[in-house]
């Protein structure tokens, strides 16, 4: 004799349903937050590339290592793990990314 799980115990179609629609809203959130890093990363190295040159350099290469950070934190979060076509991509100077320990 085999013995059955009765359905209430097991996952409904319901249950299944609202799961995907909680992981597809995580995934939008993690997107959206990426774009919102990116935009700080246009932002601050704009500002680097345009006021850069004198007593605020020290600061503006904080703020953009700074922002720099945060998003390749965000992209590793989203499972992109490669950042060499980004700093390529955003021209971020060897200056921040010697501060965020790249050499």
């Amino acid at each position: 004799m085999s013995v059955r799980m009765p359905t209430n115990f097991g996952r409904s179609g319901a249950q299944d349903s609202a799961l995907d629609l909680l992981g597809h809203e995580i995934l939008a959130e993690k997107a959206a937050a990426l774009g919102r890093a990116g935009q700080r990363v246009e932002q601050t190295l704009g500002k680097l590339r345009e006021e850069g040159e004198g007593e605020h350099r020290p600061r503006l290469l904080k703020e953009a290592a700074a922002a720099v950070h945060a998003y390749f934190i965000q992209r590793e979060l989203c499972g992109l793990r490669k950042h060499d076509a980004v700093i390529r991509e955003y021209d971020i100077p060897r200056a921040v990314l010697v501060r965020l320990g790249a050499s």
